[in-house]
């Protein structure tokens, strides 16, 4: 893509914005960085990059002039496509890309040595950064140079900017960036479920649903789809005709609308995973050595050795890399047992499906610790899987009173103002051998940076409790 000279503006300045911008930079362009946020909201040494890279910031608002007369738009994750601004200047015929298309067009039209670079893309409500870390790890151990970013952390405008042309880009892809892809087609598509989430950003589940498949909807011959077939949405999908297709679920086969039984391509058979790809292709990895918990993680291993298998990882390796992978942070997370209580750091499960399935992990009683900003959905089904196993709630954030509303005359609860004072409240109500559990069901931003920081300052107040 020739931007030299170019009038671009970038929309929003979070870690996408910075890359596209030093990519940018490195092309000639003429650029700007535009965010709703004020400049020390931003953080001055942020926009100062920005300045000594050649472009321009604008803060507080994006300004209409400054759109409408540039060349081309570039649009960060975390920016709505569908606002006023941009439909108008679509309308004037200014091309609006997403940071995730752009670099796709980057590595991959560049060079002929970088249209070798090929990209596994994973997506889904929950679990996706674990898969797409595993994914990676596999492959390194394997041998191949990989790339491991996206939504996960480095954005794929980070290899953009490369010179490195690894032999595989294993990349999270959120909704939010497969809103605004055009071109974008994966050698291997992994799709892990759909549930509701972000509906304060779409107009209905339907909408989050299409953004989710729009994953497949530029593969073609020759490349992988990989779906969960126990989830509702993708065992009705379709991908796109001549894409070879892998199914996974926790048992060999499920019965189809008309009656029949439909088998898939890996599922659970006891204590292993078994793949079953081809009459004559069969493997068995021994589940015992893995070490994450929960129905969801088996059911999310399978994908992994589904795409490590299309990705020709040798089975051996695969098992290895089953007995070493440890999981991430802030994803059901061990942080300590103090006075016999366990607990644990889920703030990664900013959704009700991704709490829902901490909740479920867990045999023994639980004091769970939920609430943050409101995502829009309705937390019935919260209550649902919390009764029979959560002795007592405790809310904190902006969606306390309305989870308070929810959980009124099914389980007890408490009210709390910081994070410490819910793990206080919550380590009083656990007994020996109980579980206090942090799965908010809530985004982080209206007390946190992110759910890193959410995370760590409840493990922080947990050992602090220790010192009590």
């Amino acid at each position: 893509m020739d931007v030299r000279k170019k009038k671009v503006v970038i929309a929003g300045l979070g870690v996408s914005g910075l890359w596209t911008a030093r990519w940018l930079a490195g092309q000639g362009a003429v650029f700007t960085v535009s965010d709703r946020r004020e400049k020390n909201q931003i953080g001055p040494a942020l926009c100062d990059e920005i300045e000594g890279l050649g472009g321009r910031v604008e803060t507080g608002g994006h300004s209409r002039s400054l759109f409408l007369n540039s060349d081309l738009v570039v649009l960060s994750p975390g920016v709505p496509h569908d606002m006023e601004l941009f439909v108008q200047a679509r309308e004037k015929g200014i091309p609006i890309i997403g940071e995730m298309e752009l670099a796709f067009r980057i590595i991959s039209g560049e060079t002929r040595e970088r249209r070798g670079v090929r990209i596994i893309a994973v997506t889904g409500t929950n679990g996706k950064s674990t898969v797409t870390e595993f994914i990676g790890l596999l492959l390194k151990k394997a041998g191949a140079d990989v790339f491991v970013g996206g939504n996960i952390g480095t954005p794929l405008m980070a290899l953009a900017c490369q010179k490195r042309v690894p032999d595989y880009a294993v990349v999270e892809v959120s909704s939010f960036q497969l809103d605004t892809i055009q071109e974008f087609s994966p050698y291997i598509s992994v799709c892990l479920n759909i549930s509701p989430d972000h509906l304060e950003r779409y107009d209905s589940y339907s909408s989050y649903i299409n953004s989710k498949l729009r994953i497949f909807e530029n593969q073609h011959k020759d490349q992988f789809s990989v779906l969960n077939d126990d989830d509702e949405v993708l065992s009705g999908f379709r991908a796109p005709e001549g894409v070879r297709e892998l199914r996974y679920g926790m048992t060999r086969e499920r019965r189809g609308p008309g009656g029949g039984k439909i088998k898939r391509d890996a599922f659970i058979g006891g204590d292993d995973c078994i793949v079953e790809i081809g009459p004559e292709k069969r493997h068995e990895f021994s589940l015992p050595g893995f070490s994450l918990p929960g129905i969801h993680n088996r059911s999310n291993l399978l994908s992994v050795v589904l795409a490590a298998l299309c990705a020709g990882v040798d089975p051996e390796i695969i098992r290895e890399g089953i007995r070493e992978f440890k999981g991430l942070r802030h994803r059901i997370e061990f942080v300590g047992e103090i006075k016999a209580i366990r607990y644990y750091d889920d703030s990664k499960a900013t959704n009700l499906d991704a709490a829902i399935k901490a909740v479920e992990c867990f045999d023994s009683k639980i004091v769970l610790i939920a609430g943050g900003r409101h995502k829009g959905a309705d937390y019935k089904p919260l209550v649902d899987a919390c009764l029979g196993n959560v002795k007592k709630a405790v809310f904190i954030g902006e969606a306390s009173e309305l989870l308070a509303e929810a959980f009124e005359g099914s389980i007890p609860y408490s009210m709390a103002g910081s994070m410490e004072e819910a793990v206080y409240i919550a380590s009083k109500a656990a007994a020996p051998g109980e579980v206090v559990l942090l799965a908010p069901a809530c985004s982080s931003f209206d007390m946190f940076t992110d759910y890193a920081q959410r995370g760590t300052v409840f493990s922080q107040a947990a050992r602090r409790i220790a010192d009590v």
